[in-house]
């Protein structure tokens, strides 16, 4: 390496170590404001049971123990040096653990599935050798249809109690906030103060949602420094003025010592200890937005250690103030000069933190509906430079109106305590299990540490579980009721889902119905582009045959349209378009599959329309020249009736292959760019795929035949060639139209109970109260035609 080259590699090793600690920075505003904010009500929701602390403080020692080891445990072992390794292609949460173990192994039930889709870039299978131990955990799991369902049933579970999260979370942090006013009133005053005040800020946050936080995202991160700052100084100050000692309560003796002597009322009060862990979840959901070194160091170095000065600060001060028993919590231990100041420190950090879940919780929506899980909702992006801010209002207002009412209904922070505690374990132990699969399926290690992992910490979490569970008529069952609604809206609108797609699947109308359309039939072909959506990635689906006998037309140049989620993050845009044809040229039929990521950004109705036609221009050139003019249609030498082999080949626009034999001579006007690796041909499910290297086209595509750009002069251009060009230019010209499906779904005769309950009533109430797919595709209605079609399933 010559000096220069020396010099360029320092002055990127400075700028990433300068980019790493900004993240970090970035990150306390994102993912710790909802952890911060904890010992806000940690001790308060603890001390609410029978216990008290008495002389010898053994109580007191005992709660400070347990948060310690708890703090210590969770988020520093299991979360920094373990989960957030799992991440997929530096994305996490729940449905990363879920992708990266569908992609490892065939237990997905996701419908449309292609073996094509595996060729994506961003599939990214690690190819170290499976262990013996672990290629046999994955045949079990493939091999028994029922894991399959358990397993989407845990993934919804986690999801359903990160919504319920959502409207517990901004509630008793903004309420235990508010709450620092009761030492500044008299409790006739304070009572009738906090609940307004609370629920003023929380209706004041979800009125401005629909703003976005790109404009005062920049403060969330000063903010949170500042709370941090302030309460490890508090703590600094309280263990050095009340009990420099207090040091040796960090000892697992006391925590033993604790049990020993309370013993029931000892575990009970693990439901409120428990709540010094809220947000942890947080470090992994929102990995993708920075990364793991930055999270890393963030909790490490400043997020653990301020928040261990802060529990030690009050375990200190109220080891020297046993006639506070009534008034344990946060406030009682800040010098009374500067409760305002940290009172209104305390309100804004609180904030922050309602938005961070707040914000979460629209982004695990956008992500359960990507993936057929959840009702179509509205789905606005706040920011067009952020990626990933999101504001969906129906869900914004259901929020708003929930929080407000545990707000009210329970006025105090231990029952909110422990309806957030029970969540806050519920999905902990969700990510438990999935990470234990993550640890043999996707890194090949021995079962026994996989094991050993879910035993440790699911031991840990199962006792804090344990203890929420007993605080069920103390506020516990609001979780498990919102999760047992939300886990019932979910399963029948997938179960729908599957059964809709089965019946596409079945009744599809073969090509040879499609080609015998004609004038003869008094079928007409009209100016424009007719784009037919649906869930097919083969054949022709039952609505088209619907439309065509009701409206004997259809437009000049048809395109079969598959929007279809894939189990990964993001679809790189390159490889998002799998372009090919239905007919032979002379019918301009193609077919489109549209793939995207749970995280991806669908696109605006017009640079869709943009892209689309692009793409299709790009496939006829390249399909021209792959063909040399020759093309044979494999109708021509097979049979209609085998409908493998009347699917035509599918190409991936934007990449190309660097292999040594090349599938063909790459002519002077297709480009070649570079992609790691090359697609071979595959067999899906349902037809045969081929993925061959192709050439990027040019974005910006004109198809008149005397378009100068056009490398080939129109002497060498072939004649078919320049008629499908210029009827695509044509068309795209008259307009494009959307032809989707209207559904009524009914259970057939003979089916059981559940499911006509499931399909008659609560599929067709969810299909009627939620967006339709014209919204969800953000089609403008001008341009939108409905087919009404009744699925028998």
């Amino acid at each position: 390496m010559d000096l220069g080259h020396g010099k360029c590699w320092d002055t990127s090793k400075k700028d990433s170590w300068k980019t790493l600690f900004l993240l970090a920075y970035q990150s306390l505003g994102v993912v710790y404001g909802d952890l911060s904010t904890s010992p806000l009500y940690v001790y308060k929701s603890t001390f609410a049971e029978d216990i008290q602390h008495s002389d010898t403080n053994e109580e007191i020692f005992g709660v400070l123990s347990f948060v310690f080891w708890t703090l210590t445990l969770v988020p520093l072992f299991k979360y920094v040096f373990v989960v957030l390794r799992a991440d997929d292609n530096g994305e996490g949460g729940t449905f990363a653990l879920y992708s990266l173990i569908c992609r490892h192994a065939k237990v997905s039930l996701l419908p449309n599935r292609q073996v094509a889709d595996e060729a994506l870039s961003t599939y990214k299978l690690d190819n170290a050798p499976e262990k013996k131990n672990s290629s046999r955990v994955k045949m079990y799991l493939e091999k028994h249809k029922c894991l399959h369902t358990a397993l989407l049933i845990l993934v919804l579970l986690g999801t359903c109690m990160v919504i319920g999260d959502g409207v517990l979370t901004p509630a008793i942090s903004v309420f235990s906030a508010v709450s620092g006013l009761e030492l500044s009133m008299s409790n006739n005053h304070h009572q009738y103060a906090v609940v307004p005040i609370t629920c003023f800020i929380l209706v004041c946050l979800f009125a401005l949602q629909h703003y976005g936080t790109h404009r005062v995202g920049f403060l969330f991160a000063p903010v949170v420094l500042a709370w941090l700052l302030c309460i490890s100084a508090l703590g600094l100050y309280n263990i050095i003025h009340w009990n420099p000692h207090v040091y040796q309560a960090l000892s697992p003796y006391y925590m033993f010592k604790f049990l020993k002597k309370r013993k029931k009322g000892g575990w009970m009060s693990l439901g409120g200890i428990l709540l010094c862990i809220t947000g942890s979840e947080a470090m992994f959901a929102d990995l993708g937005h920075f990364s793991y070194a930055a999270i890393q160091i963030a909790f490490t170095f400043l997020v653990y250690p301020a928040l261990i000065l802060a529990y030690m600060g009050q375990a200190a001060y109220l080891s020297h103030h046993h006639d506070n028993t009534n008034h344990i919590g946060f406030y009682i231990s800040v010098p009374e000069k500067l409760r305002i100041p940290v009172l209104i420190i305390a309100i804004l950090a609180s904030v922050v933190g309602s938005q961070a879940i707040i914000s979460g919780t629209f982004s695990i929506i956008n992500q359960s509906q990507s993936l057929g899980c959840f009702p179509r909702v509205k789905v606005v992006h706040t920011s067009d430079k952020i990626h990933g801010q999101i504001y969906i209002p129906e869900i914004n207002w259901m929020l708003m109106i929930l929080c407000v009412a545990v707000t009210i209904g329970f006025r105090d922070t231990k029952h909110m305590g422990n309806a957030s505690g029970l969540a806050v374990m519920t999905v902990m132990l969700v990510t438990t299990c999935l990470t234990s699969l993550v640890i043999i399926l996707c890194w090949h290690k021995p079962p026994i540490v996989a094991l050993s992992f879910l035993l440790f910490f699911g031991s840990v979490e199962l006792l804090y579980f344990s203890a929420s569970l007993t605080k069920f008529t103390e506020g516990a069952w609001l979780p498990i009721l919102l999760a047992l609604i939300l886990m019932t809206i979910m399963f029948i609108w997938h179960y729908a889902t599957i059964k809709k797609y089965e019946f596409d699947l079945h009744n599809k109308v073969s090509l040879e119905w499609l080609l015998a359309l004609g004038s003869s039939l008094g079928i007409a072909r009209v100016p424009g582009i007719g784009l037919v959506f649906t869930d097919l990635t083969s054949g022709i689906p039952a609505n088209f045959s619907r439309f065509v006998p009701n409206l004997p037309a259809f437009h000049r140049v048809l395109v079969f349209v598959c929007v279809k989620s894939v189990p990964m993050a993001y679809v790189p845009p390159a490889e998002r378009y799998l372009v090919g044809r239905v007919a032979p040229p002379a019918h301009r039929s193609y077919r489109c599959i549209v793939r995207y990521g749970y995280r991806d950004v669908h696109q605006d109705v017009d640079s869709f329309e943009t892209e689309l036609a692009a793409r299709l221009a790009g496939f006829i050139n390249y399909d021209w020249h792959r063909t040399q003019g020759t093309y044979s249609f494999p109708e021509d030498n097979a049979s209609l009736s085998n409908e493998s082999s009347t699917e035509c080949r599918l190409a991936v626009f934007g990449t190309v292959s660097f292999s040594s034999i090349p599938a063909y001579e790459v002519e002077e006007s297709v480009q070649p760019a570079s992609v790691s690796g090359g697609f071979p041909t595959v067999d899906s499910v349902t037809d045969v795929i081929e993925m061959e290297p192709v050439g990027v086209v040019e974005r910006r595509v004109r198809f008149a035949a005397d378009d100068e750009s056009v490398t080939h002069s129109p002497a060498d251009m072939d004649l078919q060639m320049q008629g499908e060009l210029e009827d695509l230019s044509s068309a795209q010209q008259a307009g494009t139209a959307f032809i989707l499906g209207h559904s009524h779904v009914q259970a057939k005769q003979g089916s059981s109970v559940l499911k006509r309950l499931a399909l008659n009533f609560g599929y067709n109430f969810l299909r009627r109260n939620c967006r339709g797919p014209d919204v969800a595709l953000k089609v403008p209605p001008v341009s939108l035609l409905e087919v009404g079609m009744v699925y028998i399933v």
